[in-house]
């Protein structure tokens, strides 16, 4: 392992920061350490959050709060996924427990998905995401464009 590396951020028998690893690493952040979770492939968090976190995985919870839909439903809600995508999205979803898949034996098979009671409590936390972006879209608007602004004059 490099000198400045961490095999855990919080894990003891890590090698302390060296000199070339900046000021950031070398700083206390409580509990609102950026680094509490490895960055390592193999991280449970990690992956949780990449799932949870794409674009196709957050319309799908946001849709299934509101009620029971059919796989033709879904994919008719989300504009621009593909039938592949909503398949492989569902899929990881039902493997991480948050969306139930029902298959009912009729003909032709009717195949429903909701949202798990744990599902639902995600939900609750997207929901204040959606909240916050809303509440702060027009200062990040004026970011973007003072941002924007910015970078062409510097060119």
């Amino acid at each position: 392992m490099e000198e400045g590396t961490l095999k855990s951020p919080r894990h003891p028998t890590g090698t302390a920061p060296g000199p070339a690893a900046g000021p950031a690493a070398r700083c206390d952040y409580g509990d609102a350490d950026p680094f509490q979770w490895d960055t390592r492939e193999d991280c449970e968090v990690r992956q949780i959050l990449d799932r949870i976190g794409d674009k196709w995985s957050l319309l799908v919870i946001a849709l299934l709060d509101v009620s029971t839909l059919r796989f033709t439903e879904l994919r008719r809600e989300i504009d621009g996924i593909s039938q592949r995508m909503l398949t492989v999205t569902l899929r990881q979803l039902e493997r991480d427990g948050l969306v139930k898949r029902t298959v009912h034996p009729v003909v032709p098979p009717r195949v429903e998905y909701q949202l798990t009671p744990m599902g639902r409590t995600l939900h609750t936390t997207i929901n204040a995401l959606v909240v916050w972006t809303e509440e702060h879209q027009n200062q990040i608007a004026a970011a973007r464009e003072e941002y924007d602004r910015r970078a062409a004059t510097a060119l």
